[in-house]
């Protein structure tokens, strides 16, 4: 595919039936199938010099395949969104797991079976486990609030365990908040797994990478004749939304315009910023063949980072002598300061403020705004597939 860097001086929007703003997930799903489907002329318009969103990789200068915006891994209980991104690429067998550092003790997160031995030894682990396996049955995930919500003094002592190693500290590294700040629902959800697979994804049908890296599979699934990508292209230089229509480079547009990007800043934050969760990445490149034994390790207890992602054991290459880390450090996110806005923080307020912008759009019937950013959500990558399929469907549907 090429990408062209930049609008063209002869830039005509009207040539196109469908503008698209952002080249991740949401918007190269939605180019992909009206391009393919119903023949659109698509032109994705991309503010950052690349394709693929967050999902960005690269070979760095030691040649490690890393992820540009923090680790990327692949999995779907869906079969539609599995079928659909793997036209574009090959999958590989990974599994991710990931490890706690607690005190100096790595434990598999979800707490498990064998985090219960390392926790409390193995006598009192296994009696525990036994407990656990008696009252609720194998293999399953259960909820902290459900443990303790059965009254008995050796499950609280497990849920107690797990509120204060493995979420308390971290939760409050990564959201900047004090326990009595925390949700109670984001307590209540976090899981012990009564059994002994130590993946983080137990339950999900389809896991893996892509083969060739997640910046290789937006190549290809962006390498369509009916699709041009321009990179380095601010949408808000050339639109204008009024009450019901869009205006692209001055002009009332009449095609549709899937829009990815933060609603807020499209509006110059005039009702006032959507707050956000960012992180700085810290990658350091080491002359070892493996620093860590598993993809993540997370600092639940300890250090001012939240975790560590070492990036060969996620892709599997192989790169003797060379790994590259990255440690995470989460903090509010500034408006206008070039971070990235990763974390909506989903607190009633901050909802009712996003419907405030969405209200402004409701009435735009060719303004479609989807993805993590656009709908003010939290989004792994199969979520954010569906709900651009599903809006596809919906513009096909209006168009057969």
């Amino acid at each position: 595919m090429q990408i062209t860097f930049g609008l063209p001086e002869d830039f005509n929007p009207s040539a196109y039936d469908m503008i698209v703003v952002g080249a991740g997930y949401a918007g190269a799903v939605c180019a992909r199938r009206l391009a393919e489907t119903v023949g659109f002329r698509v032109a994705v318009l991309e503010r950052r010099d690349h394709i693929a969103g967050n999902a960005y990789d690269y070979y760095d200068e030691a040649g490690v395949l890393v992820h540009m915006y923090g680790p990327h891994i692949y999995h779907t209980f869906s079969e539609n969104v599995h079928n659909f991104l793997s036209r574009f690429t090959e999958w590989t067998d990974y599994q991710h797991k990931v490890l706690a550092n607690v005190h100096g003790t790595l434990m598999p997160v979800p707490f498990n079976h064998k985090s219960l031995l390392l926790a409390f030894g193995e006598e009192r682990g296994e009696e525990l486990y036994n407990k656990l396996i008696d009252t609720f049955g194998k293999d399953v995930k259960v909820p902290i609030l459900q443990l303790r919500e059965k009254n008995d003094p050796d499950l609280a002592e497990v849920a107690d365990y797990v509120y204060e190693n493995v979420f308390l500290h971290y939760t409050m590294k990564q959201w900047g908040q004090t326990p009595d700040q925390i949700d109670p629902s984001v307590t209540a959800r976090v899981p012990v797994f009564v059994g002994d697979d130590d993946r983080y994804f137990p339950q999900a049908p389809f896991q893996g990478m892509p083969a060739e890296g997640y910046t290789a599979l937006f190549e290809n699934m962006l390498d369509h004749d009916c699709i041009d990508v321009f990179c380095g292209v601010d949408a808000r230089d050339i639109f204008e939304l009024d009450e019901t229509t869009v205006k692209v480079c001055g002009n009332v547009y009449g095609g549709e315009v899937v829009y990815t990007g933060p609603l807020d800043e499209l509006f110059d934050l005039d009702l006032g910023a959507l707050p956000y969760r960012t992180l700085d990445m810290e990658f350091e490149t080491l002359d070892v063949d493996q620093f860590q034994p598993v993809g993540t390790v997370n600092y639940t207890v300890s250090e001012d980072f939240t975790r560590i992602t070492e990036f060969k054991n996620m892709t599997g290459q192989e790169l003797p002598g060379k790994t590259t880390i990255m440690r995470e450090y989460s903090h509010a996110y500034e408006p206008g300061s070039g971070q990235t806005p990763y974390y909506a923080i989903l607190d009633p307020d901050n909802r009712k403020l996003y419907g405030r912008y969405l209200e402004r759009v409701r009435h735009i019937t060719n303004f479609h705004p989807v993805g993590r950013l656009a709908e003010y959500r939290y989004y792994d990558m199969d979520a954010v597939t569906a709900s651009a399929l599903n809006l596809s469907d919906e513009i096909i549907a209006c168009h057969a």
